[in-house]
């Protein structure tokens, strides 16, 4: 796992997001068993959990998240056109490892655990993300990721692919 600081000369950060996403396979193939079943977080995760998934070699198809339904912000957001939750596999009693691209302040993860479960009640969960940059306001952490960065609240970080699949990390704000 490498650690990122913003450059204080420049005041950016670079991030190989390929490089990232191969230390991100190196994780989940330590963290998986036969029986595990990956479920992306839309949309970032859901590219993360597709490539590995194709990477890896398994079976069936991966899973995606929605976290739209069980936000707590849902009032001010509203219902987004945007993926909807589909999860090719039982849930019940599933070894289910969450992927997903940024990990904040938790409260994405809370919102898809709730959405997971609301399709059964799988024997573990577990997450591994490509970025983890702190900030959490509710007592998660994930089980792997790939890079730790500190960024301001006032900037964001997102995953971006581009029309080959290829990975690339974007800053914004701040």
């Amino acid at each position: 796992m490498s650690t990122a600081e913003p450059s204080a000369l420049s005041g950016s950060l670079v991030l190989d997001a390929e490089a990232l996403y191969r230390e991100l396979l190196r994780g989940v193939r330590g963290l998986r068993t036969d029986g595990t079943r990956l479920a992306g977080i839309a949309s970032g995760g859901a590219w993360l959990a597709e490539r590995l998934h194709q990477e890896l070699g398994l079976a069936g198809a991966p899973g995606v998240l929605s976290s739209v339904l069980h936000r707590d912000d849902f009032a001010q957001r509203g219902l987004s056109a945007g993926t909807q939750t589909l999860l090719p596999f039982d849930v019940n009693g599933a070894d289910v490892l969450v992927l997903d691209d940024v990990l904040y302040t938790g409260r994405t993860l809370r919102a898809v655990l709730n959405e997971l479960f609301d399709y059964g009640r799988p024997a573990s969960v577990r997450l591994a993300v490509l970025v983890d940059r702190g900030g959490r306001e509710l007592p998660v952490q994930a089980d792997f990721a790939a890079a730790r960065v500190s960024l301001p609240a006032a900037q964001s970080l997102a995953l971006a692919r581009d029309g080959g699949g290829r990975f690339h990390l974007r800053l914004e704000g701040g």
